[in-house]
């Protein structure tokens, strides 16, 4: 027990900084922020108040208020928090990278699979739904890279279903917070060990990561490819 108590109180300390931050970052891209965790705070309680006083039990409902206020609040801050890191990601090449990092559990995701000059980049995740190339940049140019990347996976998986998705606020395209639940709604249609062999065959390919170094998640605005750099076959 001894042990497990330093190892507690210095996890908690790293949550508050870790709040304390992620508040810092939403404040600036949403400076209402804190009225409006004020205001649902308060409504809430208010709200469960008035009915205590109506039924005669201010004291439990005021309580249950607090509680409920809470956990509104957090909810809250964690919805308008999530909008303001897309917010910042939005537009940068690489975003979709850092999102599909987050996915969760049963994906496997690997960046830049596929790039051109103009900084218009593919990314791979695989999971049970089957293979989802992930695109960001000009439309007309990755569909090209799309093609191109799906004849290459074709000589090594031919039996695993391919979904492509177009980063973007256009028609047809999926916007950058969207991209999670798009990858949650495809039917699973593959078992672990099948995931599994796809991933092997897949990491056989190779990709630009382990070709060149880019850096992990958004990159730089400024980047590009260098002359005599890979090419797609």
């Amino acid at each position: 027990m001894a042990r497990k108590e330093p190892a507690a109180e210095a996890a908690n300390p790293g949550r508050l900084k870790q709040i304390v931050l992620t508040y810092k970052m939403t404040s600036k891209a949403d400076p209402k922020i804190g009225l409006v965790l004020a205001a649902v705070g308060i409504v809430t309680l208010g709200v469960f108040l008035a009915i205590g006083f109506l039924i005669g039990h201010p004291i439990y409902l005021g309580i249950f208020g607090v509680l409920l206020g809470l956990l509104a609040t957090a909810w809250v801050f964690g919805r308008r928090a999530e909008r303001a890191a897309f917010g910042q990601m939005e537009g940068q090449p690489g975003a979709a990278a850092a999102v599909l990092d987050n996915v969760g559990r049963g994906w496997t995701t690997t960046p830049a699979v596929a790039m051109n000059r103009n900084q218009d980049v593919v990314h791979r995740t695989v999971g049970r739904a089957g293979i989802v190339l992930v695109a960001e940049g000009n439309p007309n140019r990755v569909k090209t890279l799309l093609a191109a990347e799906k004849r290459k996976m074709n000589r090594v998986v031919v039996d695993v279903p391919v979904h492509d998705i177009i980063v973007g606020d256009g028609e047809g395209q999926v916007p950058l917070k969207k991209i999670r639940t798009t990858l949650l709604k495809y039917p699973r249609v593959l078992s672990g060990p099948q995931v599994t062999t796809t991933n092997d065959r897949l990491r056989a390919l190779g990709d630009l990561m382990n070709n060149m170094p880019l850096p992990k998640g958004p990159m730089p605005k400024g980047m590009r490819m260098p002359r005599g750099g890979p090419k797609l076959r």
